[in-house]
């Protein structure tokens, strides 16, 4: 780390007045340092080099002499839009690291407070007010390397292997075959995979660029920087990714999706594979799914109790349909799967179509669809229900053909569960219309639908109370009555959720009952608007109403629900 000579004299000084070193070994360093062959050598540097001074040590004097908060880098969680606020070259010449960015404010963290011209910089670049943090210098240097494009460290042991396999010296037959020139490359992405799962990342997404390969994981539902390894390893890293998930080497002008079971700490893992071909290369991108810290109880979704009991008695209906709306990522599948937990029993036979089976359930029959042999959704909807289901599960109504089988399933007693790609409650109903459906279908059968979004949680264990400004309180419409009693909390950041002031994640939801006024209304083919209109009149909450309950109980933050629900404003 180049830090300056006057940093140094600044840091040593310091150190000496906090009584962490002696003037005889101060002296003992500045003799050393006198020396031709130490001339680019300061003291200090000596002093760190034979153990008399740790730079953690370092960083709390410092924090504690100008009134600043230590922060602990080398497990932080950067999310890629905070670190990309800065260049790489910005933050090695002021060797600082963005952090997280909270409004108008951005977070570093840097080892000299009084180097201020990168924080003025970036502040008047960035239109940003920058609030700092002190790190020892050794891990903000790591830090930098590790999250702007250097070389990871487990890569390093893979660079200085002698037997890294080539590219392109492995046959498709021999896919199975593992030799000892693969070792490093099956460790590189083996410690890939513990990283991620270590971070509780539900996917990791591998990404051939222009001029390198980018490796990032999604943890709650926020993409953070990963590992970066070589652009030169890249074929041979997506090449034992391909092996691994039973895939060709051999095509990479078509996707290919694929399974790869493996074990990291003891655990079990199914990630689920899908390739891109790119123009600089194929991608890969891995579903994480681990069954062992899956809960399908309705309490992990996120109900308060009122919604819950509600929800509970759509569900356990004989018959009709109920649809989860929302987009892709939102959390439809595991509310599905909590659906199914909390009615399996002895004395219901239950059966589910799913393109593809994330997870397996016990006592529930789960079968997946195969297109490339005719086993559409359609085509096992038909024949599940000549298996005399009580409940069925289809994992998504895409077409005219799906819906009207699911209907007539709902009209004939059974219990039909699916979801849609609709952005609200009422939207599922005209969604179903215009794909074909008659009027009088939906509204004869349609029980219910609940849309919903995630939102990531404030992290129990560095959750604070904090008073949000008047701009944000106004942006969710809650009075000041309400606000005056309202439990708002904000994550500090910590080890536990590696700085992001965030752990896990919970639903928001607009669950519109379909009563009879609703029923008659359907079937007259009125708009999605007036359809919306008689919900709220009938007591139904908006996403973002229901996100507000949530920052009120200090279980998420403002900013969480303004940026889910922002098409919710009204």
């Amino acid at each position: 780390m180049n830090t300056s000579s006057t940093a140094d004299d600044l840091f040593l000084r310091l150190m000496r007045e906090a009584g962490k070193v002696s003037d005889e070994q101060c002296r003992e360093a500045a003799e050393q340092a006198a020396a031709p062959e130490n001339e680019l050598t300061s003291p200090y540097r000596i002093l760190i080099e034979r153990g008399l001074i740790d730079p953690a040590e370092t960083a709390r004097v410092l924090a504690a002499k100008f009134a600043l908060r230590t922060v602990e880098i080398a497990s932080l969680m950067i999310p890629a839009e905070v670190l990309a606020l800065i260049t790489q070259e910005q933050a090695l010449r002021y060797q600082l690291l963005p952090l997280r960015r909270e409004g108008d404010v951005l977070h570093v963290a840097m080892a000299d407070p009084l180097a201020t011209e990168g924080v003025d910089e970036l502040a008047h670049l960035l239109g940003l007010s920058i609030e700092a943090a002190i790190a020892a210098e050794d891990e903000l240097s790591q830090a930098i390397t590790r999250h702007y494009g250097r070389e990871h460290s487990e890569f390093d042991e893979i660079l200085s292997a002698e037997t890294v396999a080539p590219p392109h010296s492995m046959e498709p037959d021999q896919q199975s075959e593992a030799t000892d020139a693969d070792g490093p490359i099956i460790k590189l992405v083996e410690s890939m995979i513990a990283d991620a799962v270590k971070l509780r990342a539900s996917d990791i997404h591998v990404e051939p660029l222009e001029r390198r390969l980018r490796v990032r994981f999604r943890v709650d539902g926020v993409l953070v920087a990963g590992p970066t390894p070589p652009k030169r390893l890249q074929a041979v890293i997506i090449s034992r990714l391909k092996i691994m998930a039973g895939i060709s080497i051999a095509e990479k002008r078509l996707p290919q999706d694929g399974r790869i079971q493996i074990k990291v700490e003891g655990r079990d893992l199914d990630l689920r594979v899908s390739s891109l071909p790119t123009s600089h290369g194929e991608g890969i991108v891995m579903r994480i799914l681990d069954q062992e810290s899956l809960k399908f109880g309705l309490a992990e979704l996120g109900f308060f109790p009122d919604d819950e009991a509600i929800f509970k008695k759509l569900i356990s209906q004989p018959d009709g349909i109920f649809l989860v709306t929302g987009p892709t990522g939102s959390g439809k599948t595991t509310t599905l799967y909590s659906c199914l937990h909390e009615i399996n029993r002895p004395d219901q036979k239950i059966i589910t179509v799913e393109d593809p089976v994330e997870y397996q359930m016990s006592g529930i029959n789960q079968v997946p669809v195969r297109n490339e042999v005719g086993m559409t959704f359609a085509a096992a909807l038909r024949a599940m229900l000549r298996q005399a289901p009580n409940i069925v599960m289809v994992g998504e109504i895409r077409d005219l053909e799906t819906a009207e089988i699911a209907i007539h399933a709902s009209l004939t007693g059974h219990m039909v569960f699916s979801t849609l790609h609709t952005n609200d409650a009422p939207g599922a109903v005209t969604r179903l219309v215009d794909i074909g459906v008659k009027p009088f279908l939906v509204s004869t059968s349609l029980s219910g639908v609940m849309a919903q979004r995630l939102v990531r949680k404030v992290c129990p264990d560095c959750a604070a109370p904090y008073e949000p400004d008047e701009q944000q309180i106004r942006q969710l419409n809650i009075t000041p009555e309400i606000a005056d009693t309202a439990n708002f909390r904000k994550g500090k950041g910590c080890p536990s959720c590696h700085g992001t002031g965030y752990r896990g994640r919970m639903g928001i939801f607009e669950l519109l009952v379909i009563d009879d006024d609703l029923r008659m209304m359907i079937h007259g083919g009125v708009s999605v608007a007036r359809i919306r209109e008689k919900a709220r009149i009938a007591g139904m909450r908006t996403l973002r109403e229901d996100g507000v309950r949530k920052v009120i109980a200090g279980l998420t933050t403002i900013e969480e629900v303004v940026s889910i629900t922002i098409g919710d404003s009204s």
